[in-house]
């Protein structure tokens, strides 16, 4: 337990480690609770108390990928598929707009009807509401993101999921580990701040994979990097996996924090699918972003990634003002700005 602690304490200060020292932490859960606090005291030092709200509109369900662990995947023909028309979708974004996000994530499957053109077409009509504008569908060409960057985009995720390339290339059967690291590279040339991150619990995973994933973050110089639990799906063939552990994703999440300290670190919604309190503790472990759904009616609950989702019978204002509510009640408040990355000078 003393070696973890000492550890802990000089990734606190100095925020580096090495893939032992990463994967001798992750094996201590004697140090949690240590490992926890000192990932708070990092956030607070590097981005405050402010919780930065990220308002998510969830467009299409409809993918041309096949991800094993995913409800989305091409081959799921249990799922009920839905597709928002672009004024549907800056529609929701105006609403948003008015509950007072400053940042609005644009998310979908790999649905190919929304072209280039319409993409950008989107975004430009949203970027006029006067917000930052996040965008998350998938892999594209490099001519592809500089067009929505030009629209107006100015954040992408497109999470890694794993860095181990054989367990990628296992459980996402078409794609190619070598085209996602160049999207990621093509997104940092481009100007946007990269999102990224990892599911935590994938078949297959060990710590040291896991580990290799914290290091890739800091490797690239992540903007945003999102950490959650692999909850299996009913409807894909990992539908009998064992599933991620809240309590891991949690360290992962943590030690991303020590290491990364002023990147920005959702809460994200599948740790409150394991855990009732699962995002207000993330947010006291080290998170600062949480990113509330404002995609309405039934389209939140036929958006089915992982069964036990939370809040899809919510309306976005529901949302709005109960994640507000939590936030305050831990001491921190939201954000009124757009919640750019600001790079320490004394890193």
């Amino acid at each position: 337990m003393t070696a973890s602690v000492d550890l802990i304490a000089r990734a606190e200060s100095a925020h580096e480690l090495t893939h032992a020292e990463i994967e001798q932490i992750l094996a201590d859960d004697s140090i949690n609770d240590i490992l926890f606090a000192a990932a708070d005291r990092v956030r607070d030092k590097y981005v405050g108390e402010e919780v930065h709200l990220r308002g998510l509109v969830e467009f299409s369900n409809i993918c041309k990928q096949n991800c094993r662990y995913c409800g989305l995947r091409r081959d799921n023909h249990d799922i009920e598929r839905f597709r928002q028309t672009p004024d549907e979708i800056v529609h929701m974004a105006e609403k948003a707009a008015a509950f007072g996000y400053k940042t609005l994530v644009l998310q979908s499957g790999e649905d190919e009807w929304f072209t280039v053109e319409r993409m950008t077409d989107i975004i430009r009509r949203i970027k006029a509401l006067g917000v930052a504008v996040t965008v998350s569908i998938g892999e594209k060409t490099s001519e592809d993101y500089q067009a929505y960057r030009q629209a107006g985009a100015d954040r992408y995720l497109l999470r890694i999921e794993t860095t181990d390339r054989a367990l990628y290339e296992e459980h996402d059967p078409g794609m190619s580990f070598d085209n996602r690291l160049r999207c990621l590279e093509d997104l940092r040339a481009l100007g946007y701040e990269v999102g990224t991150g990892c599911l935590i619990g994938l078949p297959g995973q060990t710590l040291s994979s896991l580990a290799d994933d914290i290091l890739f973050f800091k490797k690239i110089d992540a903007d945003m990097i999102g950490v959650g639990p692999f909850i299996p799906n009913p409807d894909t063939p990992l539908k009998d996996a064992v599933g991620g552990s809240f309590t891991l994703a949690r360290k992962v999440m943590s030690l991303v924090r020590l290491l990364l300290p002023d990147s920005n670190i959702p809460a994200t919604t599948a740790m409150e699918s394991l855990n009732p309190q699962g995002r207000m503790i993330a947010l006291q472990s080290g998170a600062n972003v949480v990113m509330p759904n404002v995609t309405e009616g039934n389209y939140r609950r036929m958006y089915a990634l992982y069964p036990g989702k939370i809040c899809i019978n919510d309306t976005p204002g529901h949302c709005r003002n109960c994640i507000t509510g939590k936030i305050q009640a831990i001491g921190r408040r939201v954000a009124d700005t757009q919640g750019f990355r600001k790079k320490a000078p004394d890193r």
